[in-house]
């Protein structure tokens, strides 16, 4: 990025990331994929009071409780993933034991594992034999009916509206708000004799003796992390949440007509006159102008700052004519080009050699090229990595099938283009705010939403979907 020094002596480079380069088209947005509950965990549970099963799916209370803390207690093999719009899993209570005291919910790492889930901080537990629901503390609070021997139960963290929810036999019971915000893992108690819970699928090896299978039916219990459909329709309910998302923006009350100008502005600032042409005449009967807010942003007319030669320009890199490119610049704007080491001039030699290898063929007049005008951008740093990955194309017998061929599409002409226009803009003598000027009011818009998007996560713990505009963009045309 260039200081505000380097601008005001008259540098006209610019920010390369701005303008994606170096990147391929559809490329898929780096994420760090969580590891998602697959099993109990064996070593933190509350030891005696529990058997598990090999398959680590199946559990049972075995002792006699004799007091308050003599609680079967055992968590997820990990905490619930946090990086997404919903988690849930499912409990099928097998045998519901002398008490029917069986609780399902969530807690954190250092949860005492002898301890009912909702009886301690930072942990939530629905319980089986009064309905009711326990966050934090040892007194529960009305919250939805009882379950016992045959019930399906299920519990689920929804980190769009920060809420923890709770199902049975398929049903939703009801939600609470979730005031913690670090790791939870599911969790599941047991306090009573014989008292056992099981998650589909029960799994039992047909081949083993009479007495294993004596010793696994005193066992049936599992927890169904996903390996089996849910009873509940997790996926009904999650279509859901993304719908009452997309109402509530919905439900924004906006000035009539301001999409117009937002596309209006877009097309004028970089430059597609015919298309905005097209536009202004189609919607001349219909559509009354609206101005786009001038607050924060540059007005239709500094957007409209040279639109000929703008648009000009755009049309001969577009076609490939990077020499006649050069001579209008030179021509109209000798400033920008003046620099031959610029960032700009880079990008236009850069953009000259492809044209050579791809539309023409010259491989030796692209390597003569080469090491006539882009040799020198080797000493720039923070060129090098675009330069190697340009000239790379000669390395290869079909260029555009190679690793690097999406230089040779009509994407990265328009990446130079936008550059070129960008960097008109910015030589407009009444333009307020030339740092403003690369990027159009849609544009920053879509910065902001993102800015915000990523802002609400963060006051959610880094929980929830992680926000990516290229995304939803995509989903948005396969829509």
């Amino acid at each position: 990025m260039v200081s505000n020094q380097e601008e005001t002596k008259g540098n006209f480079n610019i920010e390369l990331s701005m303008f994606g380069l170096n990147r391929k088209d559809g490329d898929e947005i780096d994420t760090v994929e969580e590891e998602v509950p697959k099993h109990l965990n064996t070593i933190n549970s509350s030891g005696g009071f529990l058997v598990v099963s090999s398959d680590k799916l199946s559990v049972q209370y075995t002792n006699v409780s004799l007091h308050g803390h003599d609680v079967g207690v055992i968590q997820g093999n990990c905490p619930a993933p946090s990086k997404i719009l919903v988690y849930y899993f499912e409990i099928y209570v097998k045998n519901s034991g002398t008490k029917g005291q069986i609780a399902i919910g969530f807690s954190s790492e250092n949860f005492k594992m002898r301890r009912q889930p909702g009886w301690e901080a930072n942990s939530f537990g629905y319980h089986g034999d009064d309905g009711l629901l326990y966050r934090g503390h040892g007194k529960g609070e009305s919250f939805g009916p009882t379950f016992t021997a045959g019930d399906t139960v299920g519990g689920g963290i929804n980190y769009a509206s920060q809420e923890l929810f709770f199902t049975k036999n398929g049903e939703l019971i009801g939600t609470v708000y979730k005031d913690v915000k670090g790791p939870l893992y599911p969790t599941i108690a047991v306090h009573s004799q014989n008292e056992e819970y099981a998650c589909f699928p029960l799994l039992i090896d047909l081949s083993s003796s009479l007495h294993d299978i004596a010793v696994l039916e005193f066992m049936q219990v599992n927890v169904n992390f996903g390996q089996k459909p849910y009873v509940f329709d997790l996926k009904a309910f999650t279509l859901e949440e993304r719908l009452k998302q997309q109402m509530t923006i919905e439900r924004i009350s906006l000035p009539h007509n301001v999409s117009h100008g937002i596309i209006r502005s877009y097309l004028i600032h970089y430059g597609y006159q015919e298309t905005l042409n097209s536009l202004d005449l189609s919607s001349r009967s219909t559509l009354s102008p609206v101005p786009v807010a001038q607050e924060n942003g540059s007005t239709e007319q500094e957007d409209g700052y040279a639109l000929g030669h703008r648009r000009t320009l755009r049309q001969l890199i577009r076609s490939g004519d990077i020499d006649a490119a050069f001579e209008k610049l030179r021509e109209w704007y000798p400033q920008i080009v003046e620099d031959e080491n610029s960032t700009i001039c880079f990008l236009l030699h850069c953009q000259k050699f492809i044209e050579l290898v791809q539309v023409v063929g010259d491989l030796e007049g692209a390597v003569k090229f080469a090491r006539a005008e882009l040799a020198k951008f080797f000493e720039n740093a923070s060129l090098v990595v675009i330069l190697k990955t340009c000239v790379a194309l000669i390395a290869y017998e079909e260029p555009l099938k190679s690793p690097v061929g999406y230089l040779l599409g009509m994407s990265q002409r328009e990446v130079v283009a936008d550059a070129v226009n960008a960097m008109i803009l910015t030589t407009n003598p009444e333009a307020k705010d030339a740092h403003s000027c690369p990027r159009s009011h849609l544009e920053k818009l879509l910065r902001q939403l993102s800015a915000c998007c990523l802002e609400r996560r963060h006051l959610n713990g880094g929980q929830g979907e992680a926000f990516h505009l290229q995304r939803v963009l995509e989903n948005v045309k396969g829509g």
